[in-house]
């Protein structure tokens, strides 16, 4: 298991004050969101499955 920090990116949407934005960092095994705005703030974590079914629900 890695120890080193995921990479975490904003959406090409966000604004670019960074308001009321989630950042994403994706891993093999899990994609993890987080609040911008709180970077040391829980961390939701889940499958590459789950993300991409929200993903695709988000975009219709």
């Amino acid at each position: 298991m890695s120890t080193s920090e995921p990479t975490w990116f904003k959406s090409s949407y966000s604004s670019a004050s960074g308001d009321d934005c989630i950042e994403v960092a994706t891993l093999p095994h899990h994609v993890h969101v987080r609040d911008s705005k709180d970077e040391d703030g829980p961390r939701l974590a889940v499958s590459p499955a789950a993300w991409a079914e929200f993903v695709a629900h988000a975009g219709r």
